[in-house]
C-alpha cells in the first residue's frame, strides 16, 4: 500500500477578542461578546468549514490580565466547549486544565464527559500552572516549585489515564433478558498511590469514542520537554526561527522514541499569528494599526510575567540591554522557554523597550508574522517541510474577523498545495491527528498465535 501524504494539521486558538493584546481597542473586534455562548459557537463553525482540526482554550485559575487595560478571558473552558460541540459534528475541542490545581478523578471525570458528550472530539491540555498567584485561591500558603509540580503531574496524569481506562471497551453487556448491564469482572479499580496522590477507583463512566481525550501539552523548559517526550500526543509550542523550531522538534521526537513511543504519533503545533492583506505592505501596515493601540504599563506588565524580569527602569525608546537576559539558555537546554525566545528577540534584533512590547503584543511570544495570504502559506509549507512543525496552533490577531481572513485566504491555498484536508476523513480528534485510539491497559493481550 502506498501511504497517504502527510498532512497538516491547523487548530484555532481562541483567545476571546484576539491574541493581539490591543485586539479589544480595535473596532474589528468584538469584546462587547465574550461572555456570550453563540459567539464562540459561531468561531467554532467557522473553524470546522475550513476543516480545522481542533480548537484550543488556554486557561489559568486566578485573574491574570490587566483588567484595566485587557479584556479578561472569563469563561471556564469545558463547560464553553461542551457548547461548542452542541454547534458542530467534527471540530476537535482542546482546553487547558492544571494538575496543580486539580484532582485526578474530577477532571477525568470533566473531560470524559466532554469526550462522550462531543462523539470523541476532546483533548486535554495539560499544564502545572505557572503563577503564584493561583496559590491564594486553593487556600494554600505558596504555589509548589517547579519541580514539585512536574513530580506531582507525573503522577496525575498516570492516576487520569488508568480511570479511563478502568472499564474495558466490552465492559458494557446491556443484557436486558439476563438483567445484567455491565461485566463487573471488566471494571477496575487503579488503587495508584504515589508520593503525592492517592486514587482508588474504578471510573464512574465507561471508555470514551476515543478511549481516552488526546493529550496534549504546552511546556518547553526542560522538565516541560521531559514530559512532552513521556506523555503528549500534541504538543504547543512558540518558536520565532525556523532553526530553533527544527531543534526543538528534533528533541521532542528523540525524547518520545527514548520513552518507546511512536514518534510520528507526537503532533508538535507552533503558534503563528497573522496579520494577512492583499499587499505585504498592506499587512504590515495591519500590524501597525494594532501595535499603535497598545498601553505601555501592560505591557511592561506581561513582559515581566513571561520572564520574570522588569525592564521599568528603562525608557520607552531606549534600546534594551542584552546582558539583562544573559543566561536564558537556548533551545535545547533551557529551564524557562519563554525567557528564552525574547532572550533571543533582544540578542538578534537589539529592539527599544517600546519595540520589543510591540514584538511581544502581537501573540505574547509566539511567531508573528504580517504578509500575503500566499506569503503565509509558504511559511506554514517551509515549517511543515523542513523538520520544524507538524502544523500550528493558528492564533488571529483578532477575533473574528482574523480567523475569517486565515480560512478564507490561507488555508484555499494549503489545501491547493495537498497539504491539508478538504474534508474531514473521521471524526474524532484522535482521527484528525492521525492518532490510534488506545487499548485500555487492563484489556487482556490478544492471544498470540502458533
Amino acid at each position: 500500500m502506498v501511504n497517504a501524504p502527510r498532512q497538516l494539521s491547523l487548530n484555532a486558538f481562541i483567545y476571546p477578542s484576539g491574541h493581539h493584546e490591543a485586539a479589544w481597542r480595535h473596532p474589528d473586534s468584538r469584546p462587547d461578546r465574550i461572555y456570550d455562548v453563540t459567539y464562540y459557537q459561531e468561531i467554532g463553525r467557522t473553524a470546522e468549514a475550513a476543516k480545522l482540526d481542533a480548537v484550543f482554550f488556554a486557561d489559568g485559575p486566578a485573574l491574570r490580565t490587566d483588567v484595566r487595560h485587557n479584556a479578561a478571558p472569563g469563561l471556564e473552558p469545558i463547560t464553553l466547549l461542551t457548547a461548542i460541540a452542541s454547534a458542530t459534528t467534527h471540530l476537535g475541542l482542546i482546553a487547558t486544565a492544571s494538575t496543580t490545581y486539580y484532582e485526578p478523578y474530577n477532571l477525568a471525570r470533566l473531560f470524559s464527559s466532554l469526550d462522550h458528550i462531543s462523539g470523541g472530539r476532546a483533548g486535554w491540555n495539560i499544564v502545572t500552572t505557572g503563577t503564584d498567584v493561583a496559590a491564594a485561591n486553593f487556600g494554600l500558603d505558596r504555589h509548589p516549585d517547579h519541580r514539585e509540580r512536574y513530580a506531582r503531574a507525573r503522577e496525575f496524569v498516570d492516576a487520569v489515564v488508568a480511570l479511563w481506562d478502568s472499564w474495558e471497551d466490552d465492559a458494557i453487556v446491556l443484557d436486558r433478558a439476563a438483567g445484567i448491564y455491565a461485566d463487573a469482572d471488566k471494571i477496575h479499580p487503579i488503587d495508584f498511590v504515589g508520593e503525592y496522590l492517592r486514587v482508588r477507583g474504578p471510573f464512574s463512566s465507561a471508555r470514551t469514542p476515543q478511549g481516552r481525550p488526546v493529550l496534549v501539552q504546552a511546556g518547553a523548559s526542560n522538565e516541560g520537554r521531559a514530559f512532552a517526550g513521556r506523555y503528549a500526543e500534541a504538543i504547543f509550542t512558540a518558536h520565532q526561527r525556523l532553526s530553533d523550531a527544527q531543534a526543538f522538534y528534533a528533541d521532542i521526537k528523540a525524547k518520545a522514541a527514548e520513552y518507546g513511543r511512536n514518534a510520528e504519533e507526537v503532533r508538535i503545533l507552533p503558534g503563528i499569528s497573522p496579520f494577512i492583506a492583499d499587499t505585504e505592505s498592506a499587512a504590515r501596515r495591519l500590524e501597525r494599526e494594532f501595535n499603535e493601540l497598545t498601553v505601555p504599563e501592560y505591557g511592561l506588565k506581561q513582559l515581566e510575567s513571561i520572564t520574570g524580569t522588569s525592564l521599568r527602569g528603562y525608557a520607552l525608546d531606549e534600546a534594551v540591554p542584552v546582558e539583562v537576559f544573559a543566561g536564558a539558555g537556548d533551545v535545547t537546554d533551557n529551564a524557562r522557554s519563554r525567557l528564552q525566545v525574547v532572550a533571543g528577540i533582544v540578542e538578534r534584533e537589539r529592539p527599544t523597550l517600546r519595540g520589543l512590547l510591540h514584538r511581544l503584543a502581537g501573540a505574547r511570544g509566539h511567531r508573528v508574522i504580517a504578509g500575503t495570504p500566499e506569503q503565509i502559506a509558504d511559511t506554514i509549507e517551509e515549517w511543515f517541510t523542513h523538520g520544524a512543525a507538524d502544523g500550528f496552533n493558528v492564533m488571529p490577531p483578532w477575533y473574528p474577523g482574523g480567523l475569517e481572513v486565515f480560512t478564507s485566504t490561507v488555508v484555499p491555498i494549503l489545501q491547493e498545495r495537498g497539504l491539508f484536508r478538504t474534508e474531514y476523513s473521521g471524526t474524532t480528534l484522535r482521527d484528525h491527528f492521525g492518532l490510534a485510539r488506545p487499548a485500555s491497559r487492563f484489556a487482556p493481550e490478544p492471544a498470540s498465535v502458533g
